[in-house]
């Protein structure tokens, strides 16, 4: 149940002028039955002025008097119709003076890291501005050369959770428009949870292809066989020339 304005006044409101009982009120109120009782003793909101919720279209006359007869009866917030479909506002996500240098490196990485994501997510996620993204997308920014792209969950301007949320959403919109997408896509496309609770076998990295094969284990006799003697790779005299050559010098 939605809590009315000003609940505390509202309840020393209803205290001085009905009947309804100290449970009645804390429950409309989501005050506590002692709070409630408090108040009509006189230890708790003292000098707070009630709040009549009948003129201030939060309760009517009618839901007061049923409430007065029937003790087992829950007051109801008066419906306001002006009040259906209100959303909050919307707009760029506020982001801390201390932290407002620290987003082009944020919005770098997310270009680089994450170009499947639209600028307006990306505003989003950092708190920025659109222009902004399209330079630092275009490398017109005044201090690209100075940026370097740092993870914005690490720089604590947005959440993990909100970024793989938009990473999915960003995947759903790829689908659904039945882009092609490489392998490296689709691992960026997956969360965080998603990619340390896959199973499948990884992809090697280019710049380690041709080292699958390696093995510390012994070789098979055929190997031990084409192994070349240290001895032989370096040329090393043997041990009775060395004997002669010191005879020799001395």
């Amino acid at each position: 149940m939605a809590k009315p304005l000003m609940a505390k006044a509202t309840a020393v409101w209803l205290v001085d002028n009905t009947t309804i009982s100290f449970k009645q009120i804390a429950d409309f109120t989501e005050m506590h039955e002692l709070e409630v009782q408090g108040i009509a003793d006189g230890d708790v909101a003292a000098g707070v002025k009630g709040f009549d919720p009948v003129a201030n279209n939060q309760l009517t006359q009618e839901e007061i008097d049923k409430a007065e007869k029937d003790p087992l009866h829950k007051l109801k917030l008066k419906h306001n119709p002006a009040a259906e479909g209100e959303e909050k506002r919307r707009g760029p996500r506020y982001t801390p003076l201390s932290k407002r240098q620290d987003r082009p490196a944020s919005i770098l990485w997310l270009v680089k890291f994450h170009p499947e994501l639209a600028d307006s997510q990306i505003s989003r996620l950092v708190g920025t501005t659109k222009p902004t993204i399209q330079a630092i997308r275009e490398r017109t920014h005044w201090n690209i050369a100075n940026i370097q792209p740092i993870d914005p969950v690490a720089l604590g301007l947005c959440k993990q959770s909100e970024l793989d949320a938009a990473v999915q959403k960003a995947a759903a919109k790829k689908a659904r428009e039945g882009e092609a997408m490489s392998d490296d896509d689709r691992r960026k496309l997956l969360s965080t949870e998603q990619s340390l609770s896959s199973e499948d076998e990884h992809k090697i990295p280019t710049a380690i292809e041709g080292l699958e094969t390696f093995s510390l284990s012994d070789p098979e006799p055929e190997e031990e066989e084409q192994q070349i003697d240290a001895d032989s790779l370096f040329n090393l005299p043997d041990s009775d020339e060395n004997d002669d050559d010191d005879d020799k010098q001395g």
